[in-house]
């Protein structure tokens, strides 16, 4: 019987690696091997078949395939299973691998279809990946804890409830950091998850894992969470689709979760895809099941296709976005504002405006995000590891930092000083909303910006243990503005070379500058990296973000099809 954290931890793995099949083993590549996504479609255990179904990015055609009996849910659920255990050999992204119930789910959803003739749900038959804090009754729920080795579901999370409802497929779930508060992927109990791009390179987090099955193709949709940027920046960082939702929008109910109770600045489950029309169809899908029924906070608010169709924004015919170029506290380093500028230029070729958006406090918004994270010191986080002695984690890096993360503060602070940050929290969404307002006088439409494009993070994704910065993300988290995150480009080491050093605009900028300019000085460092950005709308307008983001993805694709975004 497993005693110590160390020994849970090794109790686990075994049982992890006793969940794959052994005919599903692979020959691994070597070390040197850093672009892992071809793997699936060159190791040789999927047949053409299981390689067409998960070589298809858009969710819709599986979906009208299983519905027309053209694909069965078996065969679908089949070669997502494979390909997710060949993304897990390559890159570690999955925590709890359930084939068998996966399976018989398929087989279940089969029948129902050849004996009524009609699908059971939007997603009938859709095999759909989850970060491990979604819980599933029977399975452990650990979230990258050793300490919670054992600690099995008695009910499914109401998210879980939901998709089963809608004829989903669940039969995965992926890799995160100790207590979420990452943007790496990195536990004591199932180790680092890696970028399936660049292997040497993070896949971001807390969603890393996600990010990474994704990037291999081993899922199609998948669940994540965003309480500062953990679905955008692994999405951005592993070239997919990520949504972070507004507050409530999506149910919470029953998922694992860190900082549990603190509901100044939730955290939200949200999805990523490999197509941007599963983005949709995930928000329709369960918004469609009238969550408020099953979660007390989730909002009473069905599908709006008015808002969709941006009634309140032109229809869309002529938009105004603004451009973030940066937070006023540290300029983006030459990939992202290479993204920046094709995505302006895009735009403006298609009939749209661009305008600058100058950052409006940024800084201040940034330290209450911090303030509310901290205000309970490291007590949520002990209270877990002290239970088996598992260390916590002060670093992503290869070795435990003395020194302590910024989220962690070894004491808290009182409710009173809590009170005077959510109040400060409040005057700033106001002005922020006001200044937002203003921009009407910046516009040829007499609307205000419709939308922001903003980065996802200062720099590509960058070797393990040195993401540091959220900052780009957490902004629109503390002010709840949904926000999309589209893939852009990659980084190209001749068109992407450090500029000279600029008037830095804070200590961190000099910092970052430094950082990522000792990396440029090999070529190879970045190779391969994905570039996203983000769009960013106003609370609530959910929907219109999506839409939006239709609009400039699309406007990308017209552009550069068959060609790369330089």
């Amino acid at each position: 019987m497993a005693t110590t954290w160390e020994d849970l931890a090794a109790e686990k793995k075994r049982r992890q690696a006793a969940s794959i099949p052994k005919e599903w083993l692979i020959t691994l590549p070597t070390d040197d091997v850093l672009d892992v996504t071809n793997i699936p479609a060159n190791c040789g255990l999927l047949s053409p078949l299981e390689l067409e179904i998960t070589e298809t990015r858009e969710a819709a055609t599986i979906l009208s395939k299983v519905a027309s009996g053209e694909w069965s849910s078996v065969q679908v659920a089949t070669a997502f299973c494979k390909r997710a255990v060949i993304a897990h050999q390559v890159t570690n992204c999955l925590t709890e691998i359930f084939i068998d119930r996966a399976l018989q789910r398929a087989a279940w959803l089969d029948e129902q279809l050849r004996s009524t003739g009609k699908v059971v749900g939007p997603l009938h038959g859709l095999p759909i990946s989850l970060k491990d804090q979604i819980s599933i009754e029977g399975l452990e729920t650990t979230m990258g804890y050793a300490s919670w080795v054992g600690k099995v579901a008695e009910r499914d999370a109401t998210l879980a409830e939901i998709l089963v409802e809608c004829g989903a497929v669940l039969y995965v779930r992926t890799n995160v950091p100790q207590t979420l508060m990452w943007p790496e992927t990195y536990n004591l109990l199932f180790g680092r998850t890696v970028n399936p791009a660049n292997r040497t390179l993070t896949c971001g987090g807390s969603s890393g894992g996600e990010g990474a099955l994704l990037g291999v193709r081993g899922s199609i949709l998948g669940v994540g969470s965003d309480i500062g940027g953990s679905i955008r920046i692994p999405a951005a960082m592993n070239g997919v689709y990520g949504f972070r939702p507004s507050f409530h929008r999506i149910p919470y109910d029953g998922s694992a979760n860190s900082l549990g109770g603190q509901d100044s600045l939730p955290s939200v489950l949200g999805p990523l895809s490999t197509d941007l029309g599963g983005i949709k169809l995930f928000m329709q899908a369960v918004i469609g099941q009238r969550p408020w029924l099953k979660d007390p906070l989730s909002l009473r608010k069905h599908w709006d296709e008015d808002e969709y169709r941006l009634i309140e924004h032109g229809g869309g015919k002529k938009l105004t976005f603004g451009i973030l170029w940066n937070d006023g506290l540290v300029l983006p380093h030459p990939p992202i504002i290479r993204a920046l500028e094709i995505t302006k230029n895009t735009l403006i070729a298609a009939g749209h405006e661009v305008i600058d958006w100058k950052p409006y406090k940024h800084d201040e918004l940034y330290e209450v995000t911090k303030g509310i994270w901290a205000a309970a010191g490291d007590a949520d986080y002990k209270a877990v590891v002290s239970q088996t002695g598992e260390p916590l984690l002060k670093s992503m890096g290869a070795t435990n930092s003395p020194e302590p993360a910024a989220y962690i503060k070894s004491t808290g602070i009182s409710a009173f000083e809590l009170f005077k940050i959510q109040k400060k929290r409040a005057l700033l969404r106001k002005e922020y909303l006001d200044y937002w307002q203003s921009t009407k006088a910046l516009t040829s439409t007499g609307r205000p910006v419709d939308a922001i494009i903003s980065p996802v993070a200062p720099f590509p994704p960058p070797p393990h243990g040195k993401n540091t910065s959220a900052e780009y993300t957490l902004i629109w988290n503390v002010l709840d503005y949904p926000a999309c995150v589209f893939p852009v480009t990659k980084v190209d080491p001749v068109l992407d070379k450090p500029k000279p050093a600029h008037a830095f605009l804070s200590k961190v900028d000099q910092k970052i500058y430094g950082f990522v300019r000792c990396l440029h000085d090999s070529p190879e460092t970045f190779k391969n990296a994905p570039v996203g950005l983000q769009l960013v709308g106003r609370s609530q307008e959910d929907e219109a973000v999506i839409a939006m983001t239709e609009i400039v993805d699309a406007a990308l694709k017209a552009t550069f099809q068959d060609k790369p975004r330089l």
